[in-house]
């Protein structure tokens, strides 16, 4: 049994900064709302549902660099937010993009992702392996013995390729000396495009319901701050049919390996069946496949 989430349509995000965004102060946060301001406005018109419910969301790195507390950062975000005429309906921890409570979150999409063998595939070892992926093949190494004959030099090749390939290969994380991984930021931020758009579950249940909060209320330490925070009581759902983000264009290179990664998860069938039945009850034409359903600007 799988249980449904509510949904808006559409997740809009409106940042997603490191600790050097922070240290610029309540001044810097206030330049960047002020640039995200008009892409928030289009991206909110291009709903044309009667009632249109639009929730807004933003993402702190507390996985890589941990700096300042939950109560001190949210309270400078949302006050510069508000500043420039927006509002943060929630805001999650990226840490809780690789683990939420007792769900090991980003093994979970891990199991389900799918490699797709090249043609000609050269027996590379496979994602779960490698912890990389790739849409395509890589062009062949050179051979290792002296002995062996010269080869000649091979392109990589894009799978789904169209007139020109453009090959990808993204690494998912890396082992760490005490035998933990260290998720990569692409992997955790497909985690977090599967998680608004409703799509994880585990044994059928939802992941990381959002918590009710106040900055003010938020704890001292990022461990103790639920993976996502409902910090408007009359916020419209968190998860939504479609997501949209303004950034800045230096993002571009993560994001492209997020799509490639999306394109990669065999999505709970469960969950996608419920999200593609309750969008045509609403009139509302979603892609099938996953990544078709997200969107940016790039500032």
């Amino acid at each position: 049994m799988t249980r449904s989430v509510a949904l808006s349509h559409l997740s809009l995000e409106l940042g997603h900064l490191y600790m050097d965004d922070f240290n610029g102060g309540e001044k810097a946060l206030r330049e960047q709302f002020r640039r995200v301001l008009p892409w928030a406005g289009t991206a909110a018109a291009s709903v044309t549902h009667a009632r249109p419910r639009i929730s807004t969301c933003f993402l702190i790195d507390d996985y890589f660099t941990r700096f300042s507390t939950p109560r001190d950062a949210v309270t400078m975000l949302t006050e510069a937010a508000r500043a420039e005429g927006l509002t943060i309906d929630y805001v999650a921890r990226e840490s809780g993009c690789a683990r939420a409570g007792d769900v090991d979150l980003a093994r979970l999409v891990e199991d389900h992702l799918v490699d797709e063998p090249a043609e000609g595939a050269n027996g590379r070892p496979a994602t779960k392996v490698t912890g990389w992926l790739s849409n395509g093949e890589r062009s062949p190494a050179a051979p290792t013995s002296a002995m062996a004959a010269p080869r000649q030099w091979q392109p990589a090749r894009q799978s789904a390729v169209q007139n020109h390939s453009i090959f990808v290969d993204v690494e998912l994380w890396n082992e760490q000396p005490d035998g933990g991984r260290l998720w990569s930021c692409p992997f955790l931020a497909a985690v977090w495009q599967l998680q608004r758009l409703g799509l994880l579950r585990r044994l059928g249940e939802p992941i990381a319901e959002p918590v009710p909060a106040t900055p003010g209320e938020l704890p001292a330490e990022w461990d103790l701050m639920p993976p996502i925070v409902r910090l408007e009581p009359e916020a419209a759902p968190f998860r939504a049919y479609r997501t949209f983000t303004v950034m800045e264009s230096r993002f571009l290179p993560i994001e492209l390996a997020v799509r490639t990664i999306l394109g990669a998860v065999a999505v709970d069938p469960g969950a996608a069946a419920q999200v593609r039945d309750r969008a045509r009850g609403e009139g509302l034409d979603l892609p099938e496949e996953t990544v078709g359903r997200v969107g940016y600007a790039l500032l």
